[in-house]
């Protein structure tokens, strides 16, 4: 898409990732940063992909459920595996944009040099 805005993002919240021997990690946690990134292929009337403040308040709802929160017992993430990969995609699939604003990616860092990404 042509058109990208982003918006940036951060909450503190603990987790215990499942390990693949079914294991929980220890109950740790991390302050948290999001970066939702929105395009169309042309811009509105106005000149806008998307209001920055509504986008600002639609991921801030969502993220405002896991902030200080435990993830594992978190709405958001219910029956997924509290990974920054599925924390990307629960803020993703949580987020409704208007029509012809698609969502292109959540990043989701869970400490420095550790991001993982949701592309729909």
């Amino acid at each position: 898409m042509p058109f990208e805005v982003r918006i940036t993002r951060e909450f503190c919240a603990s987790h215990q990732v499942r390990m693949y021997d079914g294991r929980l990690e220890a109950l740790h946690g991390h302050n948290w940063r999001v970066v939702v990134a929105v395009g169309r292929e042309q811009l509105d009337e106005v000149g806008f992909v998307v209001d920055f403040h509504d986008l600002e308040r639609q991921l801030d709802a969502v993220i405002g459920l896991m902030n200080n929160a435990h993830l594992n017992e978190c709405p958001a993430m219910c029956r997924l595996n509290p990974s920054a990969e599925n924390v990307a995609y629960a803020i993703g699939q949580a987020l409704n944009l208007p029509d012809p604003v698609r969502l292109i990616s959540v990043s989701v860092t869970e400490a420095p040099r550790c991001e993982a990404i949701y592309r729909p």
